[in-house]
């Protein structure tokens, strides 16, 4: 089941902010960075990020989250994170199609991952994510960032005519 996390709930949020680190724990030994902000950060901080989160709920346990940024038109995927015991079920893909479900109006959503996470970047590639980039942010370090636009076929309204 996919729901909206409410950060009211300690006890849930204590078990998101355990997930996360577990699954970006993950990613930091694949791309050997450690620094992964996720990572860094104390469940205080956690707590204050302001993001929007969306779970993943199998038998009223958390086993992946998705959270977002929302700017006008412009949504950003600030974190990712499945529960490495339930890696490769399509969890992930199914939480991006929920953030995409709750803005259907975007204009544009960004996201960005480590230059060597080859499982992300396919992940995002897959939902029509375009690669724009890769930035250095620490030495030696780069992260890949991607960008989805709506497109032209997506704005078409199917209740008026189309001329040609």
């Amino acid at each position: 089941m996919i729901e909206k996390i409410d950060f009211q709930d300690s006890s849930l949020i204590k078990r998101l902010y355990v997930l996360q680190r577990e699954a970006y724990l993950v990613e930091a030994k694949l791309i050997n960075f450690y620094e992964i902000p996720p990572l860094k950060e104390t469940l205080a901080d956690f707590m204050e990020c302001g993001e929007t989160f969306i779970g993943f709920f199998e038998e009223d346990e958390i086993i992946g989250a998705v959270s977002y940024t929302a700017n006008g038109q412009k949504l950003t995927i600030c974190r990712l994170a499945v529960h490495p015991q339930f890696f490769r079920r399509g969890i992930a893909q199914k939480l991006l199609a929920a953030v995409e479900e709750e803005y259907p109006d975007f204009d544009v959503i960004y996201v960005s991952t480590g230059k060597e996470n080859i499982p992300a970047k396919k992940l995002y590639l897959k939902h029509r994510f375009r690669l724009t980039g890769d930035i250095e942010v620490a030495p030696g370090f780069y992260i890949s960032k991607f960008e989805k636009k709506r497109m032209a076929a997506d704005l078409y309204d199917k209740e008026q005519p189309h001329l040609i």
